[in-house]
């Protein structure tokens, strides 16, 4: 019995000495799928990204702003994740300016700051948001616009 043991230790070493290089080969085949679309550590505004405290809770939704319409002051408490699938979409920041995304474009919401999505094209716009929250925290909260 304690040589069906000791012969197991080498037997698993060698598979994983063989494992190793195919993992790796795995992971650069995997990055060669890939397009980055994002990789920041702050918002759209510059502020530093600040995931929240509690249990985690991922949400993601298709947002889609009609024509002529908008999606009123709003901020949000947990980071958000924007890519703009189709048309355009000019968010005012308020002081922080007026900022314009096309589709393919993506960006860090602000977080804690008012702002207003606007679509001011003839189309609808259309954005993929993965708002990255927690339990005790509200992705969205409607708030005054600036006087």
């Amino acid at each position: 019995m304690t040589v069906l043991k000791t012969g197991r230790l080498p037997a698993l070493a060698f598979v994983f000495a063989i494992a190793a290089p195919v993992a790796a080969k795995e992971s650069i085949q995997y990055r060669n799928l890939l397009t980055p679309l994002l990789e920041t550590g702050t918002d759209i505004i510059d502020q530093p990204i600040v995931y929240p405290s509690g249990n985690a809770k991922i949400t993601s939704a298709i947002v889609v702003i009609p024509p002529g319409k908008d999606t009123g002051w709003h901020t949000h408490e947990v980071p958000l994740f924007v890519h703009v699938l189709d048309g355009t979409v000019t968010v005012d920041y308020g002081d922080n300016g007026t900022k314009v995304y096309k589709a393919g474009e993506t960006f860090m919401e602000a977080m804690n700051w008012p702002h207003n999505g606007i679509n001011k094209e003839e189309v609808p716009a259309r954005i993929l948001a993965v708002y990255m929250g927690s339990d005790d925290k509200t992705n969205t909260a409607t708030v005054p616009g600036p006087k």
